[in-house]
């Protein structure tokens, strides 16, 4: 078996994480935590010498289009509905306080 995490050590870490947690709370997590690194310990168990490293469980493959420049929309389309519009170009609020 895995070791074991004890209150104070959950109570530590959750205050690492800024976590406010009744002793109800930390005894549940304690108990959630500690089954956690119980399966991390019997997957510890397994035998992986022959199993080749992955980042993914599943295959992956690039979904992404090639980046091919094409036509532009006409500025005047671009813009014909835009609640605030001036030469061409939109007007938006202002977001960044100087």
């Amino acid at each position: 078996m895995a070791n074991q995490l004890n209150s104070d050590q959950v109570s530590r870490v959750a205050s690492l994480a800024r976590l406010e947690l009744a002793p109800e709370e930390t005894e549940k997590l304690k108990s959630q935590l500690n089954d956690i690194l119980e399966q991390f310990a019997r997957l510890q168990e397994l035998d992986t010498e022959e199993v080749e490293p992955t980042s993914h469980s599943i295959p992956m493959r690039n979904v992404f289009r090639d980046d091919i420049a094409g036509k532009s929309l006409p500025r005047e389309a671009a813009t014909q509905n835009a609640p605030g519009k001036r030469d061409g170009n939109f007007i938006v609020p202002q977001i960044v306080e100087v």
